[in-house]
């Protein structure tokens, strides 16, 4: 009876992170409304999620499929595109749009960048369609020269990001002032650019597996050997 008289208090009502309804149940068609939205948030926020992505493929192999795909490309070096590639029936791949999205990546694979600004300017709608896109594969450009090239032509970097001219200059002043670069030579198509030294571009720098073993655990296998 004494309950009777209480007020009913309804539950209070759980929100999820789109995160954590794809980790607690990837398979339920009734969180396809949280992904479609998660998209459009990706893509107007600059932001990336390919377990939210592959998600959505896995549940709705459609529409929003190139979309999610497209987004992909923007995390080369990691094989994302292709993760997202296995999941579209083969159906779906034979179509223009699909067909465009494979022929960017096998460019961007083969480090053929040149090729890869050509054909995207053929399609222009690809680049337009994700803010910040040219600049995810400009990025990418750049982290594979740096890991290839000690020096670079201008002429050659000009080409790899598709920047030219004032936006060039621009862009090689704010890449000497915050990321290390060196510029040699005058402006124009023999100046060079000393990009920062790593391991891969100064092998001499990589460290050897023996050099980074103490000595003190070489010398506990001796009494072990003996």
């Amino acid at each position: 009876m004494g309950r009777e008289g209480e007020a009913w208090k309804p539950q209070k009502q759980v929100s999820y992170t789109v995160e954590q309804l794809v980790a607690v149940n990837p398979y339920n068609p009734d969180i396809l409304p949280d992904l479609e939205n998660y998209i459009n948030e990706q893509v107007s926020s600059q932001t990336y999620s390919l377990d939210a992505n592959l998600c959505l493929l896995r549940l709705y192999q459609v529409s929003w499929t190139f979309l999610s795909t497209q987004i992909a490309l923007t995390a080369m070096p990691a094989p994302d595109f292709s993760l997202c590639l296995f999941l579209i029936p083969e159906r779906v791949q034979m179509e223009e749009q699909f067909k465009t999205l494979i022929v960017l990546s096998h460019y961007l694979e083969m480090g053929r960048f040149r090729h890869f600004w050509d054909e995207a300017a053929k399609h222009c709608h690809v680049v337009e369609a994700v803010p910040g896109f040219e600049q995810a594969i400009q990025a990418y450009a750049i982290h594979v020269l740096s890991l290839t090239y000690q020096n670079v032509p201008r002429p050659v970097l000009a080409e790899v990001i598709n920047i030219k001219g004032l936006s060039l200059d621009k862009f090689l002043e704010h890449q000497v002032t915050n990321c290390g670069w060196i510029l040699e030579g005058d402006q124009g198509t023999g100046q060079l650019i000393v990009v920062p030294r790593n391991e891969f571009n100064h092998p001499e720098l990589k460290k050897n597996a023996a050099d980074s073993i103490p000595l003190e655990h070489i010398t506990r296998i001796f009494p072990i050997l003996g």
